[in-house]
């Protein structure tokens, strides 16, 4: 980032902020937890001991407006090294949990711990989501009767020590900056702003930025384990968090009962074969997005061609965008932003298609409703600390960055190859390229030793790739594929089959058959 894609997973439960009322949450207070800057961290005991909980029933009420009838909200705080390489050093950060228990609860098995992927989202507000049960996307009664629901902020994000380096004056000009700047003083331009931006996150945080690795998040995930105390740890990790899972899995795989990762990374791919990857999956996403216009024009009022509206109206913005009532105008970067989000959910493409109508004719106001709600910006101009933490994570994980020149390079190359995507995937690992802080790579190898893992993947998936589901698999070893023919970024708990499936793995540590294949509908 900040114009990579962020690899969150498609949990908007719209249908429970409908319900409530609400609007999009944030994930993250208004830096008040901040990471202290290169000085001394709390000297509170590491987590291993057992975890203090207290009623924290006001979290889902800030979110949603109430709680999920018949069940219990308790909040702890997990304190872990800020460098596990260094755990003498007495710095720390502290990692908040919510744990989310359902008063019919029997026969409990442990605690299912959750990680919605990012880097960067809430797992304590995607528990909360999720605890409102299936009818509402949720969670199925027969996962909340047999598990505590443990909802996680790593470090960095959110509740925990939340890092905070963006202005919101750079946010929005990030996002409102042309999606592939062909122009070299466009590019240039680009450049310029995000040397600003990382720089500025350097001069913050220094030497400490490294220590927000996928590998240190990974470790918090044993300390948690052990502060509830369970002795194996099962886990449900979407999207980036599946890469969490595969860390975890070679890191401490005898620690292990249960792994779901739904939305797989590859670990294997460099830092150029996964955004090629993603320009790839999004180019196939908002293909099959036109298809459905094209084939149902009664529901998506720029059909025929809707390639072409959406081009057209970027093109237009470029030369005369229209304006918002709150002084912002609608761009061809915000227009892209609005696509990137109706993409992550099937739901999202009736959306943007009467976001693209409107904007046509002067309105504005869905393209920002869609940009806004995937970026976290809220009607006050402020910004989650959402992509600031996907920055510190993505570019603390990466190795072998391209310069900017083979950027340049890469932006024509995917541009010809990916139309609508591959330019301003190329662009977005520039952030990264120049990036301040030293490099923390995760590991690419098997879980040896770990009990079988259950690799979900979605067919239309457009963040993280279909084809991303058996190398994720075969890399472990231990992996076994379970597919949903489906659209969308991530599966589970979309269908009956994916359902039943992964919850007979949760439960009773079954095996989804070699080569399942779960309908859309």
């Amino acid at each position: 980032m900040p114009r990579r894609l962020r690899l969150v997973a498609g949990l908007l439960f719209a249908t429970v902020l409908a319900v409530s009322g609400c609007t999009v949450p944030t994930f993250a207070p208004d830096g008040s937890n901040e990471p202290t800057p290169e000085g001394n961290g709390s000297s509170a005991p590491l987590g291993g001991g057992t975890a203090d909980w207290s009623d924290c029933s006001d979290v889902p009420e800030q979110l949603v407006g109430r709680g999920a009838a018949g069940m219990t909200y308790d909040c702890a705080t997990v304190d872990v090294p800020r460098d596990w390489n260094s755990s003498n050093s007495g710095q720390t950060y502290g990692i908040s949990v919510i744990r989310i228990r359902s008063k019919t609860q029997k026969n409990r098995i442990g605690s299912l711990l959750i990680n919605p992927g990012g880097p960067g989202g809430s797992g304590v507000d995607t528990a909360v989501y999720l605890s409102y049960g299936e009818a509402l996307g949720g969670l199925p009664t027969a996962i909340t009767d047999r598990f505590d629901i443990l909802g996680f902020d790593p470090r960095g994000v959110g509740r925990s020590d939340p890092v905070k380096c963006i202005s919101d004056a750079d946010q929005d000009a990030n996002f409102g900056a042309p999606p592939d700047p062909a122009g070299q003083a466009q590019f240039d331009s680009y450049v310029a702003l995000t040397k600003k931006i990382v720089d500025g996150c350097g001069r913050k945080y220094g030497g400490q930025l490294v220590n927000f690795s996928t590998n240190q998040a990974a470790k918090d995930m044993d300390a948690i384990r052990t502060a509830v105390g369970d002795e194996k740890l099962t886990y449900l990790g979407f999207s980036y968090g599946t890469l969490l899972g595969a860390t975890y899995a070679q890191q401490s795989p005898t620690n292990i009962r249960a792994l779901v990762l739904d939305g797989a990374i590859d670990p294997e791919q460099t830092y150029v074969q996964g955004s090629e990857s993603q320009a790839k999956g999004f180019e196939r996403a908002f293909t099959n997005f036109s298809a459905w216009c094209k084939q149902t024009p009664a529901k998506c009022p720029i059909a025929p061609d809707a390639r072409k509206a959406v081009t057209d109206a970027m093109a237009a913005a470029d030369k005369n965008p229209v304006p918002y009532t709150d002084g912002r105008k609608a761009t061809s970067g915000w227009i892209f932003l609005a696509v990137i989000s109706s993409l992550y959910n099937e739901s999202g493409w009736t959306a943007l298609a009467g976001a693209v109508s409107a904007l046509k004719e002067g309105n504005p106001k869905g393209i920002f409703n869609l940009a806004d709600q995937y970026a976290e910006r809220k009607p006050d101009g402020t910004y989650s600390n959402l992509f600031d933490a996907n920055l510190a994570v993505n570019c603390a994980d990466t190795k072998d960055v391209p310069s900017v020149a083979e950027i340049r390079k890469l932006q024509g190359e995917w541009r010809a190859k990916y139309p609508l995507f591959g330019a301003s995937l190329a662009v977005g690992m520039l952030s990264c390229s120049v990036w301040p802080g030293e490099r923390d790579p995760y590991p690419a190898g098997p879980a040896t030793g770990a009990p079988p893992i259950v690799v979900v993947g979605t067919t239309g998936d457009p963040a993280t790739p279909y084809e991303n589901t058996a190398d994720l698999a075969k890399m472990l070893g231990v992996g076994h594929v379970l597919t949903w023919q489906g659209e969308g970024h991530t599966a589970y708990p979309s269908t009956p089959c994916i359902v039943k499936a992964v919850d007979d793995y949760l439960i009773d540590l079954q095996v989804p058959q070699e080569g399942l294949r779960c309908p859309a509908k």
